[in-house]
């Protein structure tokens, strides 16, 4: 007879105080085991996912959810280089972050502690389940894990192998879980007794029923509609090597850029120079009907293409027009698209207020960037914009904890509490206050016999 999920959970709340218990050095050496064993096995690894790529293009997947399938040897890389870095991240739990004495012989700590048990709900990226199992190996929480169905081959191979490792280390048996139907995801929801946070990675509707469906705390990681504004006082240059990358780096990432924001002073000398960069790379255009007429107006001809054997072959053939076609006329209710493909949206603005305000309306508060030389409006915009992640002249991709010297994340959480932008070590750790005194009573101060003495130790 299998045994229910919730049963499962239960048990893994009665361990967690073990878990958070072990030292450094024992979850150290779990992720040094998980690390060699993924090497080790790396051939299973990649026939696993061979299977879930077939399984996906005979069930007509996206190519931009293709690339999130797909879990190679770069991919493997990453995430060993990933595991590298947590190991040499300090404890996240045992610091002491107060530390006062009350009175003489009262004193006060204030001490970091592992969350407890943990439950991730996450897209299927196979990497994702290496980067969230080790965070919360380091961490000290146990994990309740599930990812998507696209990938389940990968991920019980992956799954097994850390698990493994984990309990060889001497982390206590079952710190970590998979679950892999769906139905579990409802059984999961409802045990608020002994889980302590759920982390759902995906969209807002998909979050929303997780918020609407639990009484357990949420932590959002929903839509990524990120902004790059360019300023009148960009650099060209610069705004476009940015704009290509946060465009076309990786589509798929949730920190991609979605829509390009200009400066109406600039926009006829900038935008087609933009466009002609971003066909080049093969990006499709959306927009207004405005940043389509000064497309239409100043570069109706196409970028030249690169000669394939004696036929030169226009750029017609190969790529989207550096223009907005008639059918991808926008209008305002239009930008809130998370496209995670090789297209863009478009659109003009006066100023920096109006930039913020666009962006705080259709964006998700995830990542947005302003290029410019303008110091005060690079300020205003840095102020006015209310997203986990906002940049000055830089791509919008580096939102990562990897990137940020996180080691990895579980997320990149669009909220505001607790924790924001990418979750790290730090957003998977809370505190307990620790008093220890010598025999003090509560009555003699409130009877006036004894007075604190605050002092900072």
């Amino acid at each position: 007879m299998s045994i229910s999920v919730r049963d499962r959970v239960r048990e893994m709340k009665l361990i967690s105080p073990v878990a958070a218990g072990a030292g450094e050095k024992v979850r150290n050496e779990a992720l040094r085991l998980a690390a060699e064993a993924l090497k080790k096995h790396r051939p299973e690894i990649f026939e696993a996912n061979r299977e879930d790529l077939e399984r996906a293009r005979e069930s007509g997947i996206s190519p931009a959810v293709m690339k999130r399938l797909r879990f190679n040897e770069h991919k493997l890389t990453d995430c060993l280089a990933g595991i590298e870095s947590l190991i040499a991240l300090e404890n996240p739990t045992g610091r002491v972050t107060l530390h006062r004495q009350l009175d003489e012989g009262l004193i006060l700590k204030r001490v970091t502690v592992p969350i407890g048990v943990i439950g991730i709900i996450f897209e299927a990226r196979p990497d994702a389940l290496v980067q969230i199992s080790c965070l919360c190996i380091k961490s000290g929480n146990c994990a309740v894990l599930k990812g998507g169905r696209e990938t389940a081959s990968t991920n019980r191979v992956l799954f097994d192998l850390i698990a493994a490792a984990a309990v060889q280390a001497g982390l206590p048996a079952n710190c970590l879980m998979q679950v892999s139907a769906h139905s579990e995801i409802d059984e999961l929801l409802e045990c608020d007794d002994c889980v302590d946070l759920l982390i759902p990675r995906g969209s807002n509707a998909f979050v929303r029923y997780i918020m609407d469906h639990t009484k357990i705390p949420v932590m959002g990681h929903s839509d990524g509609v990120c902004h790059t504004y360019v300023d009148r006082a960009a650099d060209f240059d610069q705004a476009i090597s940015i704009l290509i990358d946060a465009k076309t780096q990786y589509t798929a990432a949730c920190n991609a850029t979605e829509t390009l924001l200009v400066h109406r002073e600039i926009a006829g000398a900038f935008l087609p120079e933009a466009a002609k960069a971003l066909a080049r790379a093969g990006v499709k255009l959306r927009g207004t009907e405005e940043a389509a007429r000064i497309l239409a107006k100043a570069a109706p001809a196409l970028p030249d293409a690169a000669q394939t054997g004696k036929e030169k072959v226009r750029a017609q053939d190969k790529s989207p027009a550096a223009r907005i076609l008639p059918e991808d006329i926008m209008g305002e209710g239009d930008f809130s698209a998370e496209y995670l493909d090789l297209v863009l949206s478009v659109k003009l603005v006066d100023s920096v207020e109006e930039a913020a305000a666009h962006i705080n309306r259709f964006g998700s508060h995830h990542t947005d960037c302003i290029v410019t030389q303008d110091d005060e409006a690079a300020d205003r915009f840095l102020t006015l914009v209310d997203s986990a992640g906002v940049y000055r002249n830089c791509s919008t991709r580096f939102a990562d904890g990897f990137r940020y010297g996180f080691g990895a994340e579980v997320g990149i959480s669009t909220g505001k509490l607790h924790a924001r932008g990418p979750v790290g070590l730090d957003g998977l750790v809370t505190y307990k206050y620790l008093l220890e005194g010598s025999g003090q009573i509560v009555g003699d101060y409130a009877a006036g016999r004894r007075q604190f003495h605050f002092q900072e130790l």
